[in-house]
């Protein structure tokens, strides 16, 4: 009855507005003219940002009520990764040493063989995927993936300054990464990390509706293409261009 009584006292007040607005306008023509004109682009902006705004409150709620039920578990749940040998630790995975000037574009070779991303565990994805961070110029790597780790896997800073989190998807090639999984990461990255650049590393693909979600909250994709060509220095790296 509260909700409805306000609702009705909305309604009388809008258009109580409404005809002493019109009153005005037909002693004042001109200054209503103007009025109008200036709210146009107000209105379209305000319609323009509308879906944004709820698709990043939608994600928001997604990701914390994740982030809350994930920092309740004792321990972590892990995506079945394909059967892989025991994860090597940080300093077996060292790639290379970080080059003197930041590098925006294809990255320096690695020794052969390249790394088997897949046959490693997710631990040793993760620490793998930091390794590359290392090697390609950043600073202050840390693998903080496990339970309740709120979303992140790896923090770095990038060459630029910029504070990069790292999500790491250990998927068999049949298992994409769905838009639910960038929602949760969207609801935690940017508020509870306070990224500046924002990453998924993947070993498979992302299905559309995730690349479409991603795309609109500015989180990058690496699939498993675009992470060989990271590792081999045939392609960017996800704080690049």
């Amino acid at each position: 009855m509260v909700a409805l009584g306000l609702f009705g006292a909305l309604i009388c007040a809008a258009v109580l507005l409404f005809i002493r607005f019109a009153d005005w306008a037909g002693a004042h023509p001109l200054g209503a003219v103007l009025l109008a004109l200036l709210a146009i682009p107000v209105l379209y902006v305000l319609f323009r940002a509308m879906p944004r705004a709820r698709e990043l409150r939608l994600a928001a709620r997604a990701g914390m009520a994740q982030a809350d039920r994930e920092s309740a578990e004792s321990a972590r749940v892990a995506e079945p990764p394909v059967p892989a040998a025991a994860a090597p630790d940080h300093d077996t995975l060292r790639l290379r040493p970080a080059p003197t000037t930041p590098q925006d574009g294809p990255t320096a070779v690695l020794p052969d063989p390249a790394p088997d991303f897949r046959g490693l565990d997710p631990d040793g994805f993760e620490a793998a995927v930091a390794a590359l961070c290392e090697r390609d110029g950043c600073t202050d790597v840390e693998v903080v993936g496990g339970a309740g780790d709120l979303g992140a896997d790896v923090l770095a800073t990038a060459p630029d300054g910029r504070r990069v989190v790292v999500q790491c998807k250990l998927y068999g090639p049949t298992n994409k990464v769905g838009s639910q999984d960038l929602q949760r990461f969207g609801g935690t990255c940017w508020t509870v990390h306070g990224a500046q650049l924002a990453a998924v590393v993947s070993t498979s693909e992302f299905t559309a509706p995730a690349e479409e979600y991603a795309q609109a909250c500015g989180i990058r994709c690496i699939d498993g293409f675009a992470l060989s060509a990271w590792a081999e220095g045939s392609g960017p790296t996800p704080w690049g261009p």
